[in-house]
């Protein structure tokens, strides 16, 4: 049974010079189910790294964070540790980072010794868990696949596999369900409701009211890094929050009669033509075909695992097409390299989160959209800096420019991220899961920028799990299913 307490009084935090979490009084107690709410940059992630003990507080007050255990008040959590299980985007991003690409069950064994790699071979009784947990989420047949082979929603249910097989006290969910399918978003939620969980503690952040369980306890609103309030969460007032949450801020437009495909039918900037994609010997996508032109917005929708990122990644050509199929990108030809074409394309995906340095400020990080490369390999000059100092400030980064990109949360590194797309004023603009971890204004901001851009003669190619997050300018559609075209073509109402 838990017995764990937490007792923050007075703590503040700091990073880069900047207060991130100032002055906050929250007591946790066994057995309470939190859900924290708030903006980009509120600080809900820095929260939950701070009660995992990922992250030290200021030095003062002294006693700004407390753990309670066995009848015993803890200054530190040292002892502590293997109690909190931090499941979140950046966890996710360490193994496209360090390239670690274990197998499924692997990485969820990874729970039982509670190491990063593993580190010994697991018992017989640990493997049958590693299978139980698997199968809990649906995923049992990702078992054998390798990790970076996997969907962003399949990493996401594996890692919350991994963060149940260390049996914590707390467990501590930034962002659960972010990038997770309709069915996988549903099974998730059937087992906050499981018996299993029915005395479990948990703080989980969100920024969609349709993702509180129904069985959390209290609930949290953080701003700048401050408690706007906090207690008790009532069902009816989560009744009335999931009913206002499930109609989209922009649902007028998601509603309105979608724009017809240009009359004027300009030179493809793309040309699928019979495209099958294998990973590790894996097929991900099979005899896809289709042309995307100027001004034209293609959203690709299906399950998790469909295919929707492998897709977008070999559009900007980091997988190739297999034998008897080609990708035709405009003014590629024998003897063009490939990034003159990536020079003309923007690219924003979850995996660039991992590559890009964290040491990097945020101007820095746009010029290299400016050059197609990860990284500066030379200092940027006064043209390019004017550009990239132009591209924060439609993205309202424009203050923000000498800041570390590591230090931002993940829905501003997000955006930061759109600045670095847009710079080049890209020909083609290529999408995978653009509104994941942003709050609903940002979100609403994004999807309109994203329309300003179609409406210039930008061509888009995006992918997402939610219809509210489809651009007013949405011309065509592909649906996959199992890596294969159920639909492609132009938009249906």
């Amino acid at each position: 049974m838990n017995d764990i307490s937490v007792r923050l009084r007075g703590l503040q935090l700091h990073r880069d010079g900047r207060a991130v979490l100032r002055d906050l009084h929250w007591t946790l107690q066994p057995g309470e189910r939190w859900v924290v709410l708030g903006a980009n940059g509120a600080g809900k992630t820095q929260l939950l790294k701070l009660l995992a003990g990922a992250v030290w507080p200021d030095p003062e007050p002294r006693d700004a964070r407390r753990y309670r255990a066995r009848g015993e008040w803890r200054d530190t959590p040292y002892e502590l540790l293997d109690e909190f299980a931090y499941l979140g985007p950046e966890r996710q991003d360490r193994y496209e980072r360090y390239e670690w690409n274990f197998t499924a069950q692997a990485v969820v064994g990874t729970g039982c010794t509670r190491s990063d790699i593993p580190v010994r071979t697991l018992t017989a009784q640990e493997k049958r868990n590693v299978r139980q947990w698997l199968s809990r989420f649906g995923i049992l047949d990702l078992a054998r696949r390798r990790m970076l082979t996997l969907s962003q929603g399949q990493r996401r249910l594996v890692l919350l596999a991994r963060a149940l097989a260390t049996r914590p006290r707390w467990l501590l969910l930034d962002e659960l369900f972010g990038g997770l399918d309709e069915a996988h978003r549903l099974r998730v939620l059937g087992w906050f409701a499981s018996p299993a969980m029915r005395r479990a503690s948990w703080v989980l952040t969100t920024h969609r009211l349709e993702d509180i369980p129904p069985q959390t306890t209290h609930l949290l609103r953080l701003a700048d890094g401050r408690i706007l309030s906090r207690g008790r969460w009532k069902p009816s007032a989560q009744a009335a929050g999931r009913t206002r949450a499930i109609v989209p801020a922009r649902a007028s437009s998601a509603r309105a009669t979608p724009p017809q495909a240009p009359r004027r039918r300009a030179p493809p900037i793309i040309q699928c033509e019979d495209v099958s994609i294998f990973l590790d010997w894996q097929p991900i996508l099979r005899e896809l075909s289709f042309v995307v032109r100027p001004g034209e917005c293609w959203v690709i929708h299906g399950a998790n695992g469909a295919g929707k990122t492998t897709l977008l990644r070999a559009l900007y050509g980091d997988f190739p097409a297999a034998l008897g199929g080609r990708i035709r990108r405009r003014g590629i030809e024998p003897g063009v390299p490939l990034e003159q074409f990536q020079k003309r394309c923007g690219w924003v995906a979850p995996h660039l989160h991992a590559l890009h340095p964290a040491g990097q400020n945020l101007r820095d990080l746009v010029v290299s959209g400016l050059r197609a490369s990860v990284g500066l390999d030379a200092a940027a000059g006064r043209a390019e800096r004017s550009r990239a100092q132009m591209a924060l400030a439609e993205f309202d980064l424009a203050s923000r420019s000498e800041v570390a990109f590591g230090s931002l949360s993940y829905g501003q590194a997000r955006r930061a991220l759109l600045a670095r797309a847009s710079v080049t004023r890209p020909a083609l603009l290529l999408l995978d899961e653009p509104c994941a971890g942003i709050d609903s204004g940002t979100r609403s901001q994004l999807i309109a920028d994203i329309d300003r851009l179609i409406a210039a003669g930008t061509a888009v190619v995006m992918s997402t799990h939610h219809r509210d997050e489809w651009p007013t300018a949405t011309t065509h559609e592909i649906e996959l299913v199992a890596g294969r075209t159920a639909y492609a073509g132009v938009r249906r109402v």
